[in-house]
């Protein structure tokens, strides 16, 4: 979480076509439920990076500005890539451009409109779920992301070591311009949770609906099911959030052995490794072992 890089990666989202969406085949509802999180995921994005420009002039401490800088321009690229797969998803399923446009309307409205320390307590809040869903994800590639296309499972791969790496900065930005209101900082991890889950909700919701999940009464419970259970995941990883003494460098997720994936992505990357598609025999060269 210190002197991480800005990555400016482009990923060929003009190759992504529609029977690739549902992306894994190891868990097929696991791409929809990235899918659905992902689509309001850019216009936050955006809304970050207006909080965090706005909140640097308040900022003294010089190591914390250059985290800005990085979170600034990671978040950038990430945005770029998500908004063009929110394209893909407008051609698929007939609601998703209207939820495209409604989500970036609504955090247009809520930059202009929120305070500072609303922009940065919703930011940091926010910011709790991007960090702790990169590592939960992360965590059970084996079991979500082993079989899928290339380029989606490259793009997320990416979207979450990035997340893991800067997911202390929005935090520390909030602690050193309203450290003392702490019962406002854990409101804001609520209101995070509550808007992530109902947008998540809706977009899975009608994505499901599309790829047929829902006509039969036992794949629709089931299809559900594991939307309960991801949402249940990242309550259950949030509960140390609202502690006094929290920080996300000491979230008890944080502090065990890093996972394996994020070291090798990093350092594979850092070497000039190409990480803009990663299949079977990709993930082997990046993780250093022979493949089957």
């Amino acid at each position: 979480m210190d002197r991480f890089p800005v990555r400016p990666l482009q990923f060929a989202m003009d190759r992504i076509g529609n029977d690739q969406l549902v992306w894994s085949r190891t868990r097929p509802e696991f791409s929809v439920f990235l899918n659905a999180l992902g689509l309001h995921v850019p216009y936050f994005e955006r809304y970050l990076i207006r909080a965090m420009r706005n909140a640097k002039d308040h900022v003294a401490d010089e190591g914390l500005r250059r985290d800005i800088s990085a979170i600034i321009g990671q978040e950038a690229h990430h945005a770029k890539n998500f908004v063009l797969l929110n394209q893909a998803f407008a051609r698929r399923y007939p609601l998703c451009g209207r939820f495209d446009t409604e989500a970036r309307e609504y955090f247009e409205q809520r930059s202009q409109r929120d305070s500072l320390k609303y922009q940065v307590g919703f930011t940091a809040g926010y910011e709790t779920f991007t960090f702790l869903s990169g590592m939960i994800i992360l965590q059970n590639y084996d079991k979500w992301f082993a079989d899928s296309d290339p380029i989606l499972k490259a793009l997320w791969v990416w979207h979450q070591v990035e997340e893991v790496e800067h997911g202390a900065v929005a935090f520390d930005v909030y602690k050193a311009l309203y450290g003392e209101h702490e019962w406002y900082r854990k409101w804001m991890v609520v209101r995070a949770l509550l808007h992530i889950a109902g947008e998540t909700t809706k977009t899975y919701a009608h994505m499901a609906r599309v790829e047929g999940w829902l006509r039969n009464p036992f794949k629709a419970i089931s299809t559900f099911g594991f939307l309960g259970s991801m949402i249940a995941r990242l309550l259950h990883a949030a509960m140390p959030v609202l502690r006094r003494d929290y920080h996300p460098r000491h979230h008890p997720i944080a502090t065990t052995q890093q996972n394996p994936i994020q070291i090798a992505w990093r350092r594979y990357e850092s070497t000039g490794g190409n990480v803009l598609e990663i299949d079977h025999a990709k993930m082997a060269l990046i993780m250093g072992i022979k493949p089957e």
